[in-house]
Order: structure tokens, then sequence, then C-alpha cells
């Protein structure tokens, strides 16, 4: 049976929102080539892929939304399930049941998954290193969609981007009830689009998050004290812009476009062009990874009513004159 998520006001908005035009092209622009699907999932269990952590052999530690599972992939594609989240009977949310969502990963190996279920069970979940069964550390509010997941080792924080209340939470590792650490309009989702806050990425002193319903690529920095500076914009006509990866040490981004089935490569001076797209066999895409001179990209197929077609693909990146 389908599990397809009830979003159809998002598909059809999607049609109305402009997409800003793409600056021109950089001569020190990474290359991303050699595009590959190296695992199909199935679409009818649920196997939606929505975000990745990396191991260090390689391998992709991929949240499936529906099924609620934690499932790590290898690059030529054998899937082992470690995790399985608890089935919660009659979940509501914005997009129908309960979903897993983020995903990030410790240095030990530990694993932690947001859960968006609209009931006491919503918040962040821990998975011991090599898998096994969920425990609940985070316990936000039954309303939350605690979506993109990001891990501050240095200062033990877990960052999360709430997509329907607009808001980036924080909470320690040792688990507990969340802080809204910022919050404002430029997190916010909209009347057409109510998905807002959704990717999120610690980076270079500063919590990043995109904005779905407007298309955004924002930087909060962090002040000395640990609390959030002002937001800044660093990119617009992101349209339905989801999660996204930074391709190195500098500001060049990978962006997935969910509803254009597009991989964007966003500049540092807010800049972008198409990289990837369906024809690569992207379906849906949903999160981005890059270690060295690998790109992986989720695609959920949450919206494709022919042929959903949820998989992980592999590519190459050149990382010339990065910036």
């Amino acid at each position: 049976m389908s599990r397809r998520p009830r979003v159809a006001a998002v598909a059809g908005a999607a049609v109305a929102l402009t997409v800003l035009a793409a600056g021109p092209a950089s001569a020190g622009d990474p290359a991303v080539t050699d595009p590959r699907v190296v695992a199909h999932f199935d679409f009818a269990a649920g196997q939606n892929a929505e975000n990745i952590a990396l191991e260090p052999d390689g391998s992709a530690d991929i949240t499936f939304a529906y099924a609620h599972q934690v499932a790590r992939v290898t690059e030529q594609g054998a899937t082992t399930i470690l995790a399985t989240l608890p089935e919660v009977p009659d979940a509501q949310t914005p997009v129908g049941g309960a979903v897993a969502l983020g995903i990030a990963r410790a240095h030990d190996g530990t694993l932690y998954v947001t859960y968006a279920t609209g009931t006491e069970k919503t918040g962040i979940w821990r998975v011991a290193p090599g898998g096994g069964t969920p425990e609940q550390i985070g316990f936000f509010p039954a309303d939350a969609f605690p979506n993109g997941l990001a891990l501050d080792e240095k200062c033990g924080t877990l960052y999360t981007a709430d997509t329907r209340l607009g808001t980036v939470w924080s909470l320690p590792v040792s688990g507990g009830e969340p802080t809204a650490w910022a919050t404002g309009a430029a997190l916010e989702p909209t009347a057409e689009v109510p998905f807002g806050a959704n990717g999120l990425k610690v980076h270079d002193g500063a919590v990043w998050v995109s904005n779905t319903a407007r298309g955004t690529l924002l930087r909060i920095p962090v002040r000395e004290d640990r609390t959030a500076g002002p937001a800044e914009t660093r990119a617009t006509g992101l349209a339905f812009v989801d999660d996204f990866a930074f391709t190195g040490h500098g500001d060049t981004v990978l962006a997935a476009l969910i509803m254009a089935d597009k991989l964007e490569l966003v500049r540092p001076d807010g800049t972008h062009k198409t990289v990837l797209t369906g024809a690569d066999g992207l379906d849906n895409p949903t999160s981005v990874a890059v270690r060295h001179k690998k790109v992986y990209v989720n695609s959920a197929a949450f919206f494709d009513t022919t042929d959903p077609d949820p998989n992980l693909l592999l590519a190459r990146i050149s990382k010339n004159k990065l910036r």
C-alpha cells in the first residue's frame, strides 16, 4: 500500500513559486560528474530515503521516512536495517503519519534521529553504534516537526530545524527538553507552503538552515556565549529547497530541490546553477552529503505519481578552487 504523504497543496504551490535566475558559471565551481544510482528502495514499504549521515568506510546511514527506520547502505548498494523507531498508531503530522527525518552521527558511531509523530514520542532518538533498539533522548512538543539535524560535538549540542514551528531547537546530547535557540520570520513557513526551516548544518561558526517555503538558505552565527546571532539570508530562489551539504571548507553548497528533481550548486555569493537532474536518477531529492571526492544524494519519491523510485545516488565531485 502506498504511504504517500498528504501534501498535495505543496505540490500545487510549486507551480506558482517563481524560481530566480541563477548566476553565470564560475571557473572555480566544483564539477559534479559520473552520477549513478547505487541502491533502489521499496516505496510501498515506506522506504522513502530522507536524510544521510556518512560512515568512515563510505557507507551511508539513511532514514526511511514512512518505514521510520535507519538503514546502512554500502557504496555497492547493500542495505542493512540498523534500527526501527516505535510504531505510533494514528499519528497525526503535517505529512499524514509518523516520519523519521534528520540523522546525525557522532565520532563513536552513535546515531541521532529526529522523529515527528504528533505525540509525546516526537523528538530526537539515539541509536547505539552498530544499531539496536532506539532510545528517545529529546522530548519535543507534540506539534513540533523536527527535521534537519546536526551535532556540534565540541559543545555537545544537537541542533534541529523545526519545519512546522519555524524554530531551530538546541538540545544537549545528554537529552531532555529542547531550547528554542533561534526563531523569526526567516525560519517560518508561509500560508501557501506549510514547510519552513528544513535542512540544517553546523559550519564554520554558524548554523545554516534552508527554508523550503521561502526558497532560501540562511546563516545564523553562533555567538561566544552559544546564543544565536541574527539570521543572514545567503541565497534565494531555491524553490522548495530541502536539505543541503557543503562541498568543502568554504561556503559553496549543494542543495536538493525536492519538487524540481534537481541538485543545485550554490555559490558563496548566492548565485546558483543546476548540476544534476531527474535524468541522472533524482526523484524528489531530499538530502545531500559530501565526503572527499564523493557526493551522496537521497531521493524519496514522495510526489512521484507514475513510477516512484526512492534511491541513493552517488557522484564524483572535483573541488578545484573551493570557495
